[in-house]
């Protein structure tokens, strides 16, 4: 007879961990299973070790402004590249450090090997045999996508699997895909003087879908690389090097990055022993408020299920579905407010509704060109683009798009905004010192307060008493 455990979880990644939390704080009757490293994509290969690497980066490329603010001598610098890569792989061990020691810290509770679901309550265990459960919890991560015929190019093609591993850079590098990874990567890689062409089939970067937003980050990401986009990238093997070519333009590379997303690993899992319907990649239907698959005791989460591919979102569902697992009935949880941010220079980000969501004359915009601010103009930052959405007829935020200098920041304070449902008179009544970036979205939040309805409202006239006699 299979043994049996209260909570089985397949993978070891964010969401498996976050799941392990909340079932540990429950019961002891567990496993978690993983194939490969313990590791998270996150801390291994993905948010941790790429922000280390551009941060070198950033810091190399502020020698450029060293002239306009009267110090002198950067013709001197240099940017020793396996140096810099060692102090990334320094710190990537240390961040991995913590999932890589669970084998050890639960002992015959933690697993490596292979799982594959025989049934809504069954997991093979390779090298175990049958377990039964009375849940599972799916949370096996995603992988890049990397196209079958690209493998004959060998180890020419990169990822961020293999990236950070590398002793130093190529001379020449082609990354193909635009995306948040793609736009990151090749920025700061041009940065610390590798020549880079960008290639994306779509003619946007780092998924930027508003107009004005998506010119400004153009503007800024070209002056640091070869941008061509709009068009599929071809690849063909010149011998010491790899041609890309692609929206009119051609590359010489000794090496190409593929960054073009990341898919689920569900290969070999067994969802199609559930019993429910599979979409056309092999996913079933997973409501994204329990995680649950219909109404069996299986929960899928993280980047497993190629919903939302973020480490904070990753984290909430492992909570989801471990919470889920040990109750009697799921329970259906709120989802946090969409916060989606690209650390290039200028930052990207999204926040809430995007301006390709909104509803066609239902919304106000309040636009904000940093490229005369004044605290920008001081850092040498006078660059980027902010715009904000509200509702038309009341003037609720609905979203934002911006690529601007510190704008992960600006991109925070408008998710806590959006959380609170507040409308932009609520987000004027806060205080906004001075000289600060956040001058730039008060000003447009003030645009968009001028064409409400109520034309009579100011920053602080309407603000509800609060005991102080300046300001009742």
């Amino acid at each position: 007879m299979a043994q049996h455990n209260r909570v089985i979880i397949i993978g070891s990644g964010s969401a498996g961990l976050s799941a392990l939390r909340e079932v540990r704080r429950e019961t002891d009757d567990f496993l978690i299973v993983n194939a490969g490293d313990w590791g998270t994509t996150c801390a291994a290969r993905g948010c941790m070790p790429s922000k280390a690497l551009i941060e070198a980066a950033n810091a190399f490329h502020r020698r450029n402004d060293f002239s306009e603010f009267g110090i002198s001598g950067a013709e001197a610098l240099r940017a020793d590249i396996p140096t810099i890569l060692a102090r990334v792989r320094r710190l990537r061990d240390d961040f991995v450090a913590s999932p890589r020691s669970v084998p050890k810290d639960l002992g015959e509770r933690a697993i490596s090997a292979r799982a594959e679901i025989m049934a809504p309550n069954r997991v093979m265990i390779e090298g175990l045999g049958e377990r039964t459960a009375d849940a599972i919890i799916l949370a096996t991560g995603s992988s890049p996508v990397l196209p079958k015929p690209w493998e004959t190019f060998g180890n020419r093609i990169l990822t961020t699997d293999t990236l950070f591993e590398l002793p130093d850079l190529p001379r020449r590098i082609a990354v193909i895909g635009m995306g948040a990874i793609g736009v990151e990567l090749a920025q700061a890689m041009a940065r610390l003087g590798v020549e880079v062409a960008g290639f994306d089939a779509l003619e946007t970067l780092a998924g930027v879908s508003d107009p004005e937003v998506a010119a400004a980050l153009h503007a800024q990401v070209s002056r640091d690389l070869h941008l061509y986009l709009g068009a599929p990238a071809d690849i063909e093997d010149q011998g010491s090097t790899l041609r890309v070519t692609g929206a009119g333009g051609t590359f010489e590379a000794d090496a190409i990055l593929a960054a073009m997303g990341r898919k689920p690993n569900i290969a070999g899992l067994g969802l199609e022993s559930l019993g429910v319907a599979l979409n056309d990649r092999g996913m079933p239907q997973v409501d994204a408020n329990t995680l649950q698959i219909g109404d069996l005791p299986v929960f899928l989460a993280g980047d497993a299920n190629g919903a939302r591919a973020l480490l904070h979102e990753a984290a909430d569902e492992g909570f989801i579905a471990g919470r889920n697992a040990l109750a009697a009935t799921p329970h259906a949880y709120c989802r946090r407010v969409p916060l989606a941010v690209t650390f290039s220079s200028p930052n990207a980000a999204r926040i809430g509704k995007g301006f390709g969501d909104l509803t066609p004359g239902a919304y106000l915009i309040g636009a904000q060109d940093f490229r005369r601010h004044p605290r920008a103009r001081m850092a040498e930052k006078a660059h980027g683009m902010i715009r904000i959405y509200a509702a038309k007829d009341s003037g609720k935020l609905l979203g934002a798009e911006l690529a601007l200098p510190e704008g992960e920041h600006i991109a925070h304070l408008l998710a806590l905004a959006l959380h609170k449902e507040m409308d932009v008179h609520d987000l004027l009544g806060m205080p906004f010192y001075h000289p600060v970036f956040e001058e730039g979205l008060r000003s447009a939040l003030r645009q968009i307060m001028r064409d409400l309805p109520d034309q009579g409202r100011s920053d602080l006239a309407d603000c509800p008493a609060c005991g102080h006699a300046a300001l009742d």
